[in-house]
């Protein structure tokens, strides 16, 4: 089964959960920017949760299925023809050469279609994820364009998965992003880092998959001392020399000399993924024994799920 891109949207890539154990040779793991989103399309269609899908940023593709086939869309809710809302976080039967006009992305950023059978790709590295920085995975290292065709595999129709009451509700939380103290938490003052951790910030347009850069109460450390290049985590929030925060992403560099006053959790880092430009965040400090909890607690309910 194939299907052919007729209109590729603002940003659409394949990927996967991403390419790991490379940062050593400067190689980000890119993949889902919501993972969580990303998993669950995976589940609903019967598939392994790590296959490649595609993901879309504000707008859709236009993509049309050379045969039958069974899909679902989680993420931000998907406007399709007339800015009539596609049916999400479900299974859905798609016919054969039917058209998928999938518009304006809202309520989030980003989109998520998974293909029972999932898409059919090299794995350099391990992983289907595209690189876009360095040209490769995904197909052929670049967002999808008009006239491409991607081939899915075929697996049986009826191993899907519904979505319980209440479940994507509990499994999206909402309010402040939460966060640990980075490694150089300690750099800063204890009224800026107060200060940090109580402001609104803002989503720059400038953002992208890399880094999201944020506007807003300017934080600065004790004193201008420079610190050697040295490895970033996933999810890491930098301050540069204007005292304006930038988070990491999943396309992110794997090492920097800016200051780490902060890091997002492991359960809230699908949330960064789904933030849009001029969107308003606020942080909420945790423990890193709780930071475990929540995310024990997420993949626990994930699991069951399953």
């Amino acid at each position: 089964m194939a299907i052919r891109v007729l209109s590729a949207g603002m940003l659409t890539t394949v990927q996967d959960l991403g390419r790991f154990g490379y940062a050593h040779l400067g190689i980000s793991p890119a993949g889902a920017a919501d993972s969580l989103s990303f998993r669950i399309a995976n589940l609903l269609v019967g598939n392994a949760e790590n296959e490649p899908a595609l993901e879309m940023t504000l707008v859709g593709a236009s993509l049309e299925f050379e045969a039958g086939a069974v899909v679902s869309f989680t993420g931000g809710q998907v406007l399709g023809k007339h800015a009539k809302p596609l049916p999400m976080w479900s299974a859905v039967e798609v016919p054969a050469g039917a058209v998928l006009e999938c518009g304006q992305i809202v309520q989030g950023a980003r989109a998520y279609l998974a293909v029972q059978g999932g898409i059919n790709l090299p794995m350099p590295m391990h992983s289907a994820s595209t690189h876009l920085a360095g040209g490769f995975g995904g197909y052929k290292g670049r967002a999808l364009k008009t006239g491409d065709v991607l081939a899915c595999g075929s697996s049986p129709h009826g191993a899907v998965h519904k979505v319980r009451p209440g479940f994507v509700e509990r499994m999206r939380a909402s309010g402040a992003i939460r966060i640990t103290r980075g490694l150089q938490w300690e750099w800063f003052e204890s009224g800026e880092t107060e200060r940090f951790v109580a402001s609104a910030y803002s989503v720059s347009e400038q953002s992208d998959r890399a880094g999201l850069r944020l506007s807003g109460e300017a934080v600065h450390p004790k004193k201008r001392a420079e610190l050697l290049t040295e490895g970033v985590p996933l999810g890491a929030v930098q301050v540069p020399p204007d005292g304006q925060p930038i988070i990491l992403f999943v396309d992110q560099q794997t090492t920097g000399g800016y200051l780490k006053i902060a890091n997002v959790i492991a359960a809230d880092l699908h949330r960064i993924g789904q933030l849009r430009p001029r969107d308003s965040i606020r942080f909420e400090l945790v423990s890193v024994e709780r930071a475990v909890q929540l995310l024990r607690e997420r993949e626990e309910a994930l699991g069951a799920f399953a």
